[in-house]
């Protein structure tokens, strides 16, 4: 393990860290009696203490308990966009010693299914508008309870925040065979019996995102995800005093953690969005003084590309930060101009969020960070396995407290998932990446997304990060493609800037692309799209794409033959 980071660790930190030995929930107890009348929530200007989150939350617990017959270590199922039901169920799903299933709120009847059969879980939490997806699971018997919330529930204040209609809308009295509704849950005022789970209980079980087969659960205690839920915290240096806002997907481990975990902890009021609107956010940080904001890149640039943004008091914020993503370095710079540092981070679904991020007082551009809080990361062969020296690529590798114990009911992927270095556990990322003499790591591109260009291996990521420096490029994603003469070949799909479209030519932007990078990488074909297909935390679908593209070029072949 190298020590070379140490020399640019944020210098209120130690190296080491010591979480909290406890229940996830304790946390929400502790704010409790600390801050009982002080916001934990504020959701289009109404306000939930830390005390009525508390108590909510106690009594979702109760109901599962008692009425839909949760048990310790029984999985449920949360299907929600970022609400005060999303948290307060969260945490009641905790309080009943069980385990927090979150899934993607862009999941359709079949795949809530898969989740629901694959984690042998038969109770989901589930938002007003997205019920219609989970109906027939009850009418079949493959899930016996139901709880349903209408955001509009939590909206008791006049706002002049535009809400959108999914939100405002009035609640339905849905009745049906084991279902209830969150005001009846809440209302019957069950109370749980004792908080048993203890650290080394699975606490949340997300889904990874399939880029490498099938979705799977990931594993997690309460101990993992403590150590992050405090390390992000610590190493921010963040006061509870400090309000921040929640834009970040909740059931994806970045907002999470973010937007969630890490202040509960510390006692911090967040200013919570359903989902992103930059107009609305902006509003936000100038109402409520927003200190503080986890964000993926995509978000943070579409807020500065705001047209309306300069007339906006945002002088409150100290600073952006987040992950998911690689922030392009020409936009990192245009913010840098402005007077902004983004400071990012590296984590995933396994790690519970960040296992390495850049020390805010030395930053550095489109760059995973250093290993944070007793995180051994290392680069290493991904063939021999062997530790390869600062400067040359291989596969980003980490152990740490807050790695996962494996995939649920997945003993094979599990042992794949795993390399043992000098008696140490690692786990094996599937991210190739470099790191530099100083010891800050950088991501260069999955392992199953090099484009092999007439034996140039060619790094896509690489290519996405010099087109962004070009005036027209909003967002590029670039995949291989089949070709006769090369055997594969760059293409670039592109969402060009407002103001270009219409105007500008694939052939100017790879003559653009000749001058800025070797030959072999230069996109021969592009295609402007309007738009990207996206996750729902906001990650570009490069696999999507190049599914799409594979598909096309066989369709062709078979036709010429």
């Amino acid at each position: 393990m190298s020590n070379a980071h140490f020399k640019v660790w944020p210098s209120h930190a130690t190296h080491s860290l010591i979480a909290p030995a406890t229940n996830l929930f304790y946390n929400a107890e502790v704010s409790a009696r600390r801050y009982p009348t002080k916001p934990f929530l504020v959701y289009y200007d109404t306000q939930v203490s830390f005390a009525e989150f508390h108590d909510e939350a106690t009594r979702v617990a109760g109901y599962l308990e008692q009425r839909c017959e949760v048990r310790k270590g029984g999985r449920v199922l949360l299907l929600m966009q970022n609400s005060p039901q999303f948290m307060i169920g969260y945490y009641g799903i905790l309080r009943a010693n069980a385990i927090v299933v979150p899934l993607n709120p862009m999941n359709l009847t079949q795949e809530i299914l898969r989740f629901a059969q694959d984690a042998g879980a038969s109770t989901l939490l589930v938002s007003q508008e997205l019920y219609p997806r989970v109906e027939p699971l009850l009418k079949s018997k493959d899930l016996s309870h139901v709880i349903i919330a209408a955001y509009s529930d939590y909206i008791r204040e006049a706002t002049t925040l535009a809400v959108p209609d999914f939100i405002s809308a009035p609640r339905i009295e849905h009745t049906a065979q084991g279902l209830s509704l969150w005001k009846d849950v809440l209302a019957a005022n069950l109370q749980p019996g004792p908080l048993t789970a203890g650290p080394d209980d699975l606490c949340v079980m997300p889904y990874t995102s399939g880029t490498t087969g099938q979705p799977k659960g990931c594993m997690h205690t309460h101990r993992t995800v403590m150590h992050t839920t405090v390390a992000s915290m610590q190493w921010f240096a963040l006061q509870p005093e400090m309000t921040l806002l929640a834009v970040a997907p909740m059931f994806h481990v970045t907002g999470m953690q973010g937007g969630m975990n890490g202040p509960l902890f510390i006692g911090n009021t967040m200013v919570l969005l359903p989902r992103w609107d930059r107009e609305v956010a902006a509003q936000c940080v100038e109402r409520y003084q927003v200190a503080s904001w986890t964000a993926i890149p995509t978000m943070i640039q579409d807020f500065f590309l705001n047209p309306n943004i300069e007339k906006y008091d945002l002088s409150s914020i100290r600073r952006l930060s987040g992950g998911g993503a690689a922030m392009p370095a020409a936009v990192a710079q245009r913010l840098a101009n402005v007077g902004i540092t983004y400071v990012e981070g590296y984590g995933l679904t396994e790690t519970i969020a960040a296992t390495h991020i850049n020390p805010p007082e030395h930053a550095k551009q489109q760059c995973l960070g250093i290993p944070i809080f007793d995180v051994d990361s290392r680069i290493i062969d991904p063939t021999t396995l062997r530790e390869v020296p600062p400067g040359e690529v291989g596969e980003i590798v980490m152990h740490g407290p807050q790695v996962f114990l494996g995939y649920w009911n997945r003993p094979e992927d599990t042992a794949q998932a795993f390399i043992e270095i000098d008696g140490k556990r690692f786990f094996r990322s599937g991210d190739l990446g470099r790191m530099d003499e100083e010891g800050y790591f950088f991501i260069v591109d999955r392992l199953k997304r090099m484009i092999n260009a007439a034996g140039y291996k060619v790094w896509p990521t690489e290519i996405e990060s010099l087109m962004y420096r070009h005036p027209a490029v909003q967002e590029a994603c670039v995949i291989g493609t089949k070709d006769a003469h090369r055997g594969e070949t760059v293409k670039a799909f592109i969402v060009p800037r407002a103001e270009f479209r219409g105007k500008i030519e694939a052939q100017a932007i790879m003559e653009w692309c000749r001058e800025q990078m070797a030959a072999y990488k230069v996109p021969r074909r592009i295609e402007f799209v309007d738009a990207l297909p996206k996750s729902g935390s906001g990650k570009i679908m490069w696999r999507e794409l190049q599914e799409r593209e594979n598909a096309a070029t066989a369709c062709i072949a078979t036709v010429q033959k």
